[in-house]
C-alpha cells in the first residue's frame, strides 16, 4: 500500500505538470524544458556519462566542442521530454513537421505487407511514429513502461492522442512481434539501446552487444528493414526522412545474415548522429564496461 500510495502521488505531480506544459503551448513549453535541463542536466552525476560517450564516439574532437555538445545535448533532451505533453500538435497536419521521402512510407501502406521500421533515439524520436500513424501505415511501436504504472498510462494516454498503437513487450518481444506482422502489421524498433546480449557489432569504431529482433524479423518475413530519421529545426519543427530500404541478406547463414543486418542498422544510426551530434540521446551507457574502463581522462 506504501508504494502504491508513493505512485499515486507521483501521478498526480506527473499530470499536472503536464497540465502546465500543454497550458503553456508548444514553443514554450519546449523553451521551458530545453533551458530546465541545460540548466541542472550539467550538475547531475549522469553528465560524466554524457562526456564519456561523446569521447568514445569523437575522440579526436577538440574538448571544448565535446563539451559543448555535451550541454545542447541536454537543452535538446528536456525539449523531447516537455514536447511529450503537446505530442499531438507536433504532426504532419500540424504544420510542424516535414516529410521526406513519403512515397517510401506509402508503398508500404499500400503493399498490405509489413515492414520494420527502424531508427535510433534521435532528435524528438516521437515525431517519427506521429509521421508512421500519418502516412497511414498499420504499425505496433514497441516501449518500456514506466516503473510507476499510474505514470504509464498516462504517457500512454498522451500518445494515444495522435493514434499510437503501444504495446510493451514481455522478455524480447519476438512473440508478440511476429504475432503483430503475420496480422500484416509493421513494427516499428529504435536499435540503438543498451543490449546485454547478442550478436557484437561496431558502433563507432567499438563493439556493443545489439538486439538482433530488426534483422531477424526481417528475414522471417522476407521483407526489409525501413530507416527512419528526424532532425529538430528551428521554431520546434521538424524534419522526418524515410531513407533507402535496407535489405537483409538471406544467403541461408542465418546467423551470419542477422548480423550483418543488425550491423547495417547499427550503421545507419550512427552515420546520422555524426551528422546532428546534439540531437542523440547520450545519456544512457551504449557501450560495454570494457570500453569505459579503457577510455582516459575526458579533459584529454
Amino acid at each position: 500500500m506504501g508504494q502504491d500510495l508513493i505512485w499515486r502521488i507521483e501521478a498526480v505531480a506527473f499530470a499536472a505538470l503536464f497540465a502546465l506544459l500543454r497550458a503553456l503551448g508548444v514553443e514554450r513549453a519546449s523553451n521551458f524544458g530545453g533551458w530546465l535541463l541545460r540548466t541542472l542536466g550539467p550538475l547531475v552525476g549522469t553528465h560524466k556519462i554524457v562526456r564519456r560517450n561523446l569521447k568514445i564516439a569523437f575522440p579526436d574532437m577538440p574538448v571544448a566542442e565535446r563539451d559543448r555538445l555535451a550541454v545542447e545535448q541536454w537543452d535538446r533532451t528536456g525539449r523531447t521530454f516537455a514536447e511529450l505533453a503537446v505530442m499531438d500538435r507536433l504532426t504532419p497536419e500540424g504544420g510542424r513537421v516535414e516529410v521526406v521521402g513519403i512515397e517510401r512510407l506509402h508503398a508500404v501502406r499500400d503493399s498490405g505487407k509489413p515492414v520494420v521500421l527502424i531508427s535510433g533515439h534521435l532528435a524528438n524520436f516521437e515525431v517519427m511514429a506521429a509521421v508512421i500513424m500519418s502516412a497511414g501505415v498499420p504499425c505496433q511501436v514497441t516501449y518500456r513502461a514506466a516503473n510507476n504504472p499510474y505514470v504509464d498510462a498516462l504517457i500512454r494516454q498522451s500518445r494515444e492522442r495522435y493514434g499510437i498503437r503501444l504495446f510493451a513487450p514481455k522478455g524480447d518481444g519476438t512473440r508478440e512481434l511476429m504475432a503483430g506482422m503475420k496480422r500484416g502489421d509493421s513494427i516499428a524498433l529504435l536499435v540503438d539501446q543498451k543490449y546485454n546480449q547478442g550478436p557484437e557489432v561496431r558502433f563507432f569504431d567499438e563493439p556493443v552487444n545489439a538486439s538482433p529482433g530488426a534483422a531477424r524479423l526481417a528475414l522471417r518475413f522476407g521483407t526489409v528493414m525501413q530507416p527512419l530519421s528526424v532532425v529538430r529545426l528551428p521554431g520546434v519543427r521538424f524534419r522526418v526522412t524515410a531513407h533507402e530500404p535496407i535489405a537483409v541478406p538471406d544467403t541461408g547463414d542465418k546467423t551470419g545474415d542477422v548480423l550483418r543486418g543488425i550491423q547495417a542498422a547499427n550503421t545507419f544510426v550512427e552515420d546520422r548522429v555524426r551528422e546532428v551530434p546534439e540531437d542523440w540521446f547520450w545519456v544512457h551507457k551504449r557501450w560495454p564496461d570494457s570500453v569505459y574502463q579503457a577510455l582516459g581522462p575526458l579533459d584529454a
